[in-house]
């Protein structure tokens, strides 16, 4: 008990060689309260959900009460909550398993998503194309936000399920999701947000966003890596894409892993309780860096909403540096970010979210996101802030020996 006690409490803080960590966008330290929810499902209470005896009696209910606690913040009747790997798959099942449905009625569906969206949906919907079925990618404007006008014009008749991401994981910038879900509702068709960087910044409430569909992945709000949710509104058909038994109420086979949903329970009820608190906290972080890096540092942008992101997001372009060259003098120093720029094919290319957006080639191939937790301090922000005035400029002094 003592021995994994210490490690949950090891594994909370920041990762080895890693003094100051900023990339809670990418995932989040469990929580060591999390951690020790989650033990005794391994230790007495490891019994299949599945079975009829006392030891499965007792792991479904566990799995009940998580349920329940995960539908109290989300606002829905526990049966509406299908479990499932992560967001990926939460994003997949929507998509997919809405197209089957809708493949019952007609040969080839529609559907409407974002050219911003993570690419658990993109991809997910680049396939589905390949395989006939119709996908619009809406635009978005300079701040990454979908127009409602266009979600408008591109709805056919065919159209079988909207997907819009709630708040974008590179930017940070928030949709009007209860406006966009109200006008594909005036049509009847489902709507579907991926909410995964959404749990404890945003409301999740379902009714009030108004969304049928909507994806989360517990490692994004303290909770442990490989497992998700995907709320399903009663009345909303998909067809399973996973099949087998009948878990999760036939929608999703395999056997439940108890322990990751009891930790997840845990971890979005506390991040919930903690959400007002941590938006501030986080804002006045976010705010800090932004302040500094855009008064001390010349030629840099600002990427995304400037006051519809999310609390914790800080997406800045610096012209005439590499991304990947900054972060690895950041890693060095024991800074941990993000790239807003992917390395494809030995060639640097920007981020699809800034090409979609128009940002300029000289400030996406160097941008870089931040994304704080409550657990950092004005004392970092500041070590970062001083560093990064330190570190651009020897960039780009060695980008102009070059030229």
């Amino acid at each position: 008990m003592n021995e994994l006690a210490v490690y949950g409490d090891e594994m909370s803080e920041a990762p080895l060689g890693t003094t100051v960590y900023l990339d809670h966008a990418a995932t989040t330290p469990t929580d060591p309260a999390v951690i020790e929810a989650m033990l005794p499902y391994w230790r007495e209470t490891w019994g299949n959900p599945s079975s009829l005896y006392s030891a499965g009696r007792q792991a479904r209910a566990a799995l009940d009460r998580a349920r329940a606690a995960l539908a109290a913040v989300l606002h829905c009747h526990p049966r509406e909550i299908t479990i499932t790997s992560g967001g990926s798959e939460s994003d997949n099942l929507a998509l997919r398993g809405s197209v089957a449905e809708a493949r019952r009625a007609m040969s080839r569906p529609h559907i409407i998503t974002t050219a911003v969206e993570h690419h658990a949906v993109l991809h997910t919907a680049m396939a589905l194309e390949k395989d006939g079925v119709d996908v619009t990618y809406l635009p978005v404007d300079a701040y990454g936000m979908v127009s409602p006008d266009d979600l408008t014009a591109a709805i056919r008749p065919e159209t079988c399920l909207v997907s819009i991401m709630y708040a974008n994981n590179e930017v940070g910038t928030i949709n009007p999701i209860a406006e966009l879900s109200a006008i594909a509702r005036t049509r009847h068709i489902p709507f579907h947000t991926d909410a995964v960087q959404a749990a404890g910044a945003l409301s999740l409430d379902v009714d009030a966003l108004g969304v049928d569909m909507l994806s989360l992945s517990a490692h994004k709000f303290n909770g442990p890596k490989g497992i998700g949710l995907l709320y399903t509104r009663r009345g909303t058909r998909w067809l399973p894409q996973i099949t087998g038994g009948g878990q999760e109420m036939n929608r999703r086979a395999g056997t439940e892993n108890v322990a990751y949903a009891v930790g997840m329970a845990v971890a979005l009820t506390t991040a919930e309780a903690a959400r007002s608190r941590t938006v501030v906290q986080c804002a006045a972080l976010r705010d800090r860096l932004i302040a500094r890096v855009m008064a001390e540092i010349p030629d840099v942008r600002l990427n995304g909403h400037p006051i519809a992101r999310l609390a914790n997001n800080a997406n800045l372009g610096f012209a005439g540096v590499e991304a990947e060259s900054l972060l690895i003098l950041l890693d060095a120093e024991g800074i941990a970010a993000s790239a807003g720029s992917a390395c494809a094919s030995g060639s640097i290319e920007p981020s699809h979210v800034l090409t979609a957006m128009g940002i300029p080639d000289a400030y996406a191939l160097g941008t870089l996101r931040f994304s704080v937790g409550a657990e950092n301090t004005v004392g970092e922000i500041d070590t970062v802030a001083d560093l990064l005035s330190r570190l651009v400029a020897r960039l780009r002094s060695l980008a102009s020996l070059t030229v």
